[in-house]
């Protein structure tokens, strides 16, 4: 995913959490105080740094459907940078693909 969709960033917005800050992650990975990711949305939040989503309306439907949400924000968190999110994300992923395969 990270090199297929890599993750852009873009400056501090208003939006949805996203990767590590968002569930199922967010109760695993303790936060540093620092930005998190955030899919940009009028509506949105959450304070953070711009984190382009891979569909432009992926918050709405995200908001829309928890379940949803979760998988993106997992699939999000295979293309940020930081390794040990990714480690995580995709042992959850694989996981829930396993379950529901």
């Amino acid at each position: 995913m990270r090199y297929v969709y890599p993750a852009v960033r873009g400056e501090l917005t208003r939006g949805v959490a996203t990767s590590f800050a968002a569930e199922p992650l967010r109760s695993l990975i303790h936060d540093s105080g620092a930005e998190v990711p955030v899919w940009p949305y009028v509506l949105g939040k959450v304070r953070g740094y711009s984190f382009e989503p891979l569909y432009k309306h992926a918050a709405e439907a995200a908001l829309a459907d928890p379940a949803l949400y979760e998988l993106l924000s997992l699939v999000d968190a295979l293309r940020d940078v930081r390794v040990r999110e990714r480690k995580i994300a995709l042992e959850m992923m694989s996981k829930r693909l396993l379950e529901n395969g």
